[in-house]
């Protein structure tokens, strides 16, 4: 059982790492904790490896962005807190919801070709689950509750394409973002909202 067990954790380690390192992270922003951040990098570099090595090259390219809106996100939710003493949420406004979703088909659309051309596996589906998982990255570093919504949508759709890859932990991982999304939603529906100025 244990040598079972060692071969497991030499094959897919870093996957579990990265699996640890993000609900963690998860679980920390749905608190409006700051300290998510740090945690969130660390889980963004993890997954970069392993998607890299599954072929997966939108979701590696992903998180290349992910860094970045994490260092943004980051930054953005330190100045509110320095500012006011709390994060609070601000509202999406039906414009910014269009500019978003319009955002997203673009990206899933010129990703998707590239991707095609670059032999990845799944090329269209992962090109749109990157694209609108950057829509709601951006979302959730401006402190928008609609990343909430997003999230959902695209981690439930991840979780049968990760369950396809045979990456059984990712897959569990992903549904386990879906309760947290979930669990995100209702904790920011209840903080305070940071109305536009």
């Amino acid at each position: 059982m244990i040598p079972i067990l060692l071969a497991y954790l030499r094959m897919h380690g870093l996957e579990l790492a990265g699996m640890i390192a993000t609900i963690l992270g998860i679980w920390l922003t749905t608190k409006r904790l700051l300290i998510c951040w740090p945690v969130v990098l660390a889980a963004d570099f993890l997954y970069l490896a392993v998607f890299y090595r599954a072929r997966l090259f939108s979701d590696a390219l992903l998180q290349v962005f992910f860094v970045v809106f994490t260092l943004y996100g980051w930054w953005h939710w330190w100045r509110g807190i320095r500012a006011e003493g709390e994060v609070r949420v601000e509202p999406l406004s039906a414009r910014g919801w269009t500019a978003g979703l319009a955002s997203g088909a673009v990206g899933a659309a010129l990703l998707g070709a590239l991707m095609v051309r670059m032999g990845a596996a799944l090329p269209h589906l992962d090109a749109a689950l990157t694209s609108y998982s950057l829509v709601a990255s951006w979302w959730q570093a401006r402190k928008h509750i609609a990343n909430w919504w997003l999230w959902i949508a695209v981690d439930v759709i991840y979780v049968g394409e990760y369950l396809y890859k045979d990456l059984r932990a990712t897959a569990l991982l992903y549904a386990g973002l879906v309760l947290l999304a979930v669990l995100g939603l209702r904790d920011w529906r209840r903080a305070p909202v940071q109305m536009a100025a």
